[in-house]
């Protein structure tokens, strides 16, 4: 094969990525509303039902998670070993939401729910003890950018699933090999992202920074992703890039189709 230079890296970063993501930006939207909302009602649900309180954690645990066990999860390993922990394991909730909808994305529903039904519990139990405003100060910081990064690799993994119910003109097996590839570089690029937001929980949700400079660093790196794939997706968009293998590398190899 022949080896293409740094100028594939740079291109990558330039186009590839951030197009990928500009072109299911109507699935992450999607993803990210349905799973804030399912979040949203579970918590006002525990935070004003006291008997599903009690019926799904003992008062003795929720006082503990209230009391110390909460604030405690960012502060109990040194941080350069829970910024690598926290990054492998977001890195593989979202490689997990990607390739589980090759599965007709059933799976990756699931992963979405499981995630949005924990957030919505923890942050139900700490509003129902009064401790919304440290719930909030040490979710947001790195959450903006992680959570969404979680919505954009299940939006992948959604959408690599409608690739086998609906090719479209294509058949099957060719629109499963071109989201496949879209989903990989999505994978790839959503792993420096999440290494970002590793580094944010570990050196900064847990400082003794300001809230507001906490939540308005974590607000900076939101914006910075979110300006940069909307903007260097749109312009590749525009001048009529594609995030797929380019015709030279086989992207045109594909069946005739009526």
């Amino acid at each position: 094969a022949p080896d293409p230079g740094w100028h594939v890296v740079g291109r990558f970063f330039a186009v590839t990525f951030p197009l990928a993501v500009y072109e299911r930006r109507r699935w992450v939207l999607a993803t990210a509303l349905g799973s804030v909302l399912v979040a949203l009602a579970i918590g006002l649900w525990i935070a004003n039902d006291a008997e599903a309180q009690a019926n799904l954690a003992p008062p003795s645990a929720v006082a503990k998670l209230c009391r110390s066990d909460f604030a405690s999860y960012y502060t109990e390993n040194p941080a350069p070993s829970f910024a690598s922990q926290v990054w492998t394991n977001n890195a593989w909730v979202s490689a997990t939401a990607v390739a589980a909808g090759a599965l007709l994305g059933l799976p990756t529903l699931l992963v979405l729910l499981v995630n949005a039904v924990n957030t919505g519990v923890v942050g139900g139990y700490m509003t129902s003890c009064g401790q919304s405003g440290q719930f909030w100060s040490l979710i947001l910081p790195h959450g903006m950018l992680e959570l969404t990064v979680v919505f954009l690799a299940g939006a992948v993994g959604l959408r690599l699933g409608w690739s086998i119910i609906a090719p479209g003109p294509r058949r099957r097996v060719e629109a499963l090999a071109a989201e496949g590839r879209g989903a990989v570089t999505i994978t790839l690029g959503a792993a420096v992202a999440l290494a970002v937001s590793g580094f944010i929980e570990a050196f900064v949700t847990p400082s003794g920074l300001p809230t507001a400079v906490r939540i308005g660093i974590g607000a900076l790196a939101w914006a910075g992703f979110v300006a940069y794939t909307w903007g260097y997706g749109s312009r590749a968009a525009a001048a009529g890039q594609t995030a797929d293998l380019d015709a030279a590398h086989g992207a045109a190899d594909l069946a005739p189709v009526a």
